[in-house]
């Protein structure tokens, strides 16, 4: 695990439970997954930037043929 740092915060009861809910995890490892999510949105936010600006030397029916 990399350094970890101790934290306390505060959340609405109703929405740690629905997370947890969803995770199936415990408190610890809901609150990193929802973290990592955020983190994750800005490099989707830089790849939707990039849409139709990058030129590929492969075109899409021999990515196809390939299958």
């Amino acid at each position: 695990m990399d350094h970890a740092k101790k934290i306390t915060i505060f959340v609405p009861e109703a929405l740690l439970k629905n997370a947890l809910s969803a995770t199936g995890q415990g408190i610890t490892a809901t609150i990193k997954q929802g973290l990592e999510l955020v983190s994750a949105r800005r490099a989707y936010k830089g790849l939707r930037k990039m849409r139709g600006k990058v030129d590929f030397s492969i075109d899409t029916k021999t990515l196809r043929e390939d299958r």
